[in-house]
Order: structure tokens, then sequence, then C-alpha cells
């Protein structure tokens, strides 16, 4: 259940005309009060005798009781109280009820012989009420409303709890501002799938990801097609920005600019800097080597730069403090957004809603100490120089391994927030490593399908001896990677690392090490990418390479995509050890 308090307004009649009426695009089915301040007002939906001007009048009484120098401007005070798609249709009876409880928990109407303001509730939709109000109560007094938002979202969640409605997660004021009524109603308008400020708060993340100073920050704005304006203090410095679309325009004919900070509470100027506070040039010891053809990080290299800075992150998140850990959940949020804005288009859309979803997860008010989460955005940035990845061979396979460490990351996270008590970013966190295995599903399918091919051709000699490494590594886990799809690529990935100069046993002991694997749904899927990383072989099989040239597949050898299995399917708060896979 979602209260939405808005800001105070000054026509009683003006709200009351809308709530009564068929609505801007006839949604509005039999609007009639459910219950009121004295529970005797009357309805004009439903009485036709009594007219809206009658219901204003008694609710403006004591509004218009006093002397006219001390009627507040603003003295309409209105909320919805919306239920989730998800819950049952509630009676009249019952919105009634919670109408009450919510002007008595915001101080409205707080009742037990205090003077309250008068009010009424109207319902013109089976899933929600609204509360008109009028801020003077009977004495003449300003009510105590003190953040009656804050106060309404906490009653909100007794209710839920008390009717058996669906416990939407409690906030903590550091979420992105919802476009407005308005705004939805323009963007059908206009045809959009999203509203303005919707489309320009991603444009302006993406925008962020990896970047390094004020100049390419507006850069990559300027790039993505928006309009920009600059505020700058007397002295000539830069102070904030302002975005509009080119064609989202006002009554007037004029872009709508929206500030960073009304994007988003960490998209303003200010907050954007932090991140790159003593990142004046690329660190030589992070910046990946530049093709030599382009002058730029190819993609391949840079996605496994980020499946390394990852599992790095991992580490941080789980075992570092909270400010350490708050930095790299907020740069981990840049790497979904640049891995988005690159990524093949069988799996652009997932990672697209994956760094949507993670967005909310990246905020909180643990403040972040960043300047250690240099290496993962230094990836970011490396994504976003190496530019789009083709979707197979090796740009393909790096794809899947950056997902799969990523998918380590995000669960993390989500287990952070979850023993913080940051229950909305928990959830997004959540939603966001859902759809991280969606995608690791496409990305993974092909060049696993080649792996297993390689490895179903090994020697039963190779494969015997191998078979017996992996028992003496894994003892406990052995037998259930041997009967795993996923054993014969990772037996191609082991003969592999013995080919490259590699201890099989020492590599495999060190993946063991590395992370728990209990938890894993495919432990053989888990251990191929950690060996291929650690062993730094190419994350998709191109051939063995003998005395400088490349063994090509013969055209006549089908590849096979066998389905990968997804991450680890364990949810935040089904182990007391906060571990994923």
């Amino acid at each position: 259940m979602i209260p939405s308090v808005n800001k105070p307004g000054s026509r009683t009649i003006g709200l009351l005309s809308y709530l009564y009426g068929p609505g801007k695009r006839e949604e509005h089915i039999d609007p009639h009060l459910v219950a009121s301040f004295d529970g005797m007002s009357p309805d004009p939906g439903r009485d036709p005798t009594a007219t809206l001007t009658d219901l204003q009048q008694l609710l403006d009484q004591p509004v218009m009781a006093l002397a006219a120098h001390a009627r507040p401007a603003k003295h309409v005070w209105h909320t919805s109280v919306r239920a989730d798609p998800g819950d049952r249709i509630m009676s009249d009876e019952e919105w009634a009820g919670i109408a009450r409880r919510i002007v008595a928990a915001t101080g409205i109407d707080p009742g037990e012989g205090q003077p309250g303001c008068r009010w009424a509730a109207v319902r013109h939709a089976d899933d929600h009420v609204h509360i008109v109000a009028t801020l003077v109560t009977e004495d003449g007094h300003r009510p105590d409303d003190y953040r009656s938002g804050a106060r309404a979202q906490a009653e909100a969640r007794l209710i839920e709890q008390e009717l058996g409605l669906r416990r939407v997660a409690p906030g903590d004021g550091t979420a992105a501002q919802r476009p407005t009524s308005a705004e939805r109603h323009k963007a059908v308008r206009q045809g959009r799938e999203r509203t303005a400020r919707e489309e320009l708060r991603e444009t302006v993340r993406r925008a962020v990801a990896g970047a390094r100073g004020d100049e390419e920050f507006f850069d990559r704005l300027g790039a993505a097609g928006l309009l920009i304006r600059k505020r700058t203090a007397p002295s000539g410095d830069l102070l904030g920005y302002k975005v509009a679309l080119p064609d989202d325009l006002n009554a007037q004919g004029e872009p709508v600019f929206y500030p960073g900070a009304r994007l988003a509470p960490d998209l303003s100027l200010p907050r954007i800097r932090e991140r790159w506070s003593g990142e004046s040039a690329d660190d030589p010891v992070l910046r990946l080597k530049d093709s030599p053809r382009t002058g730029q990080a190819l993609p391949a290299p840079a996605r496994r730069r980020t499946a390394s800075a990852a599992w790095q992150a991992v580490l941080v998140v789980e075992h570092g403090d909270d400010a350490a850990a708050s930095a790299h959940i907020a740069a981990a949020g840049e790497i979904l957004d640049a891995l988005a804005k690159t990524s093949a288009a069988h799996t652009r859309r997932e990672l697209g809603d994956a760094a949507a979803a993670f967005e909310r997860a990246s905020r909180s008010h643990v403040r972040s100490a960043h300047g250690h989460d240099h290496a993962l955005r230094q990836a970011a940035r490396d994504l976003v120089r190496g530019g789009p990845a083709l979707g197979r061979g090796e740009d393909g396979a790096t794809t899947a391994m950056a997902i799969d460490m990523l998918f380590f990351l995000v669960t993390a996270a989500a287990h952070w927030h979850a023993r913080k008590g940051h229950a909305q970013q928990a959830e997004a966190a959540t939603r966001a490593a859902e759809h991280l295995r969606t995608a690791y599903q496409a990305a993974a399918a092909q060049p696993l399908g080649v792996l297993y091919q390689r490895g179903r051709r090994l020697s039963r000699v190779v494969l015997q001896r191998q078979t017996e490494l992996l028992r003496d590594a894994l003892p406990e886990l052995a037998e259930q990677i041997l009967a795993e799809p996923g054993w014969h690529a990772l037996a191609a990935t082991i003969a592999e690392a013995e080919v490259a100069g590699h201890e099989p046993g020492a590599l495999l002991s060190g993946a063991v090490e590395s992370r728990e694997l209990g938890t894993a749904d495919s432990v053989s899927d888990v251990l191929v990418w950690r060996l291929r990383r650690m062993a730094d072989l190419p994350a998709g099989p191109r051939g063995r390479a003998e005395n400088g040239v490349t063994e090509r597949r013969r055209s006549s050898e089908p590849v096979t995509a066998i389905r990968p299995n997804p991450p680890g399917r364990r949810r935040i708060g089904e182990e007391a050890s906060g571990k994923t896979r």
C-alpha cells in the first residue's frame, strides 16, 4: 500500500472537481465519498441533491472563519492511498477505516479529543482512495502535520500487516523522484514508453559511468543528444546543470529542463564529482592496453577486466567497512550501466533492466568512501571506451564471464543492504540479479556449448586424469560436478590450462579457496569462468595456440549450444551466512 502525500494546494473546489470528474482519460468510475471528518458530509457522487460547492464550503469553513490576512495561501492537503496490484479489492468500509487511520497518523485529524482538520475521502477506482483536507483545525490553528508523508508510510506498513496485504518495502528518502501524473499523461500523449524524467535519468546515469571529470561527463551528455544548461557562480565556477530532451516541450514550446538532483539524489553535480575525486587521468596500473589499430580498449579485454574488478569488489562488500562497501555498490551501478550500453542485442534488454533495477540499490544513507572503488570505475570506463561487443567468440564469452561475476557482486550487495535494513535497496538488487541470471543464460549458451563439444572429444585417459584431479581438489562436490552437463566444458578448460603450462590441481584448489561453492546451481559453470580468468585463458575457446598458429574448428564440426545453468538461486534470508554461490 502506497500513500503519496502531495504538496499543499490553494483551491479545494478544483481538487474536488477532478476527484469527482471523469478523469483525464475517463478512468474515474463511480466517484463517491467513503469517509469524512464528521461521517455526515455531503456526497456529490451519490446524493443528487449535493453539489461540489456544498462539500467545498463545508471543508473550507475553518479557513474562511479566519481573517483574510491570516488564511494560509496553500491550505489544501491531498494524499492518495493506493493498494498493490496484487492485493484483493477492498470494500468501502475497509477504505474508510484506512482513511481514518491515515489522517490520524499524519496529524490531520489526530482524534482523542484533539482538534483536527476537516477532511473527506473519495473513491473513484477499485484500488485507491484520495483524501482531501483543509489545513486549518476547528480551533483555527495549523495542524501538526510535520513529515506527514513519512508518518503515512509508517501507518501503511501497519495497515498492510493487519489486513493481510502485500508488504511494501519501506523507503529511506534516497529513492529517485517518481514521475508525476502530468508527466505520465504527457508521455502517453507523445507516444513515449517512458516519461522524459525517466529517459533523462538513464542517459545521465550512463554518462556518469566511468567518467573522470566535468568535461568528459558533459561531452557524453551532448553526444547522447541532450540539451544542457550549466549554472555558474559569479566567479565562473560551475555549480550545477540541467538537461532536457530536444522534443520534450512545455505549452510555450520551450524544452523542459530537469536539474540533476531532480532526476536522482546522486546525480547532482556535487555528488557526481565525489565519484571522480582524485581521478584526473587514467591510472596506468588499471588501464587496459589499447588496440594498436583503434587506439581504444577492446571489448573483450574490457569485459575480462570487469570480471576481475567485480570479483575483488565482492570481497570488499562482504568483508570491508560500510563506507567502502557503499562506494563499491555505487560503482557496481556504473558497471551495469556501461555493460548495458555496450552489450550485444541478445543480452541488451536484460542487462538494461538489471541496470535500471539496481539503480535503486546504488543509493543509501551510508556515506560512500570514494577512492577505493577506482578499479570498478576504471572497468566501467574501459567498457565504454571499448564500445559495443559482438555476441559471439571472445566478446560473447567474456560477456558471460563478466555477467557471472557481476551476479556475485549484485547478490552480495543485496545481502549487505538486507543486513543494514535497507529493504527497498535489497529488493532492487534481488530484481537486478534475476535479470542478470537471464542475461547470463543468453550470453553463456554458445561459448559453453563450444567447450562442451571440445570436452566430449577429449580422450578417455585425459578425462580419467582430470576426474582424479577433481576428486582430490573437491572431494565433497566432485560427484555432483561429474554428473552436471557442464563437466565436459570444465574438462576442456582444465586441458587448456595444462597446455598453457598451469598446474591444474593448484588452479582448482585456488578456485575453491577463493569462495564457497556449495550454493551454486552449477559448480562446473562457476569453475569454468574462475579457471579461465585465473589462468588468463581466452574466455571463448578460439582453438589451441601452438607455435603461434591458431587451430580452427572444421566446418563439419557443429557447435551445440547447451543451456547453461543460471547463477545460484538462493534468495536473501534463506541462509544465515549471507553467502552466495
